[in-house]
């Protein structure tokens, strides 16, 4: 029988950003490469709320980052197996606070937008291949509390909503490593 798990970590109201402060700093990030990338973060959500942050992990068709709350949680939705950011976004929302606050599995330099990874778009993510999923990724209560509300309205306003900046969900169709700096592809664009 499964037991409850820890929240993970709180944010603190201090570092929360306005609303405009956060649309007003977005079009000055880089633009990150459309076709090719790299892993910047890698964050398993442990049992007791606490977050690791390992240099290498195995990314499994059956677990998804091997050791991490997807594998542990019902219902395990193969559509949002593996949770991802593009880095310069969180970096933005954060604010100065630890990036493990956000929960996603890996954070990443490239365009992760709907108008550049499509649905079923596939990507060589180290030594795995991984595919774009249809389910959004909205910002919820506990973004909320860690970033703030105007933080969720940031990520969830129509006006940004093609930019995924709350990210996207991957999942994987073959098993391989990833590391910090691992090259990220662009294997085959998915449908529009």
């Amino acid at each position: 029988m499964l037991q409850p798990e820890a929240y993970g970590p709180q944010g603190h109201p201090d570092y929360h950003m306005s609303l405009q402060e956060l649309s007003q700093i977005l079009p000055t990030l880089p633009k990150d490469d459309r076709d090719q990338g790299w892993v910047s973060l890698i964050v398993r959500r442990l049992a007791d709320g606490h977050r690791e942050k390992p240099e290498r992990a195995h990314l499994s068709v059956e677990q998804g980052l091997a050791g991490d709350g997807w594998d542990r949680r019902p219902p395990r939705d193969p559509e949002a197996q593996l949770a991802v950011i593009r880095r310069q976004v969180a970096e933005l929302i954060a604010n100065g606070q630890d990036l493990e606050l956000f929960g996603d599995n890996l954070f990443v330099d490239l365009d992760i937008s709907a108008a550049n990874l499509t649905l079923g778009t596939r990507l060589m993510v180290g030594d795995a291949l991984v595919e774009v999923t249809a389910k959004p990724h909205n910002g919820c209560a506990k973004f909320n509390q860690r970033f703030g509300a105007d933080a969720l309205r940031f990520v969830n306003q129509t006006v940004t909503r093609e930019q995924n900046l709350r990210g996207i969900y991957w999942r994987v169709i073959e098993s391989g490593e990833v590391w910090i700096g691992a090259p990220i592809r662009v294997i085959s664009r998915g449908s529009l």
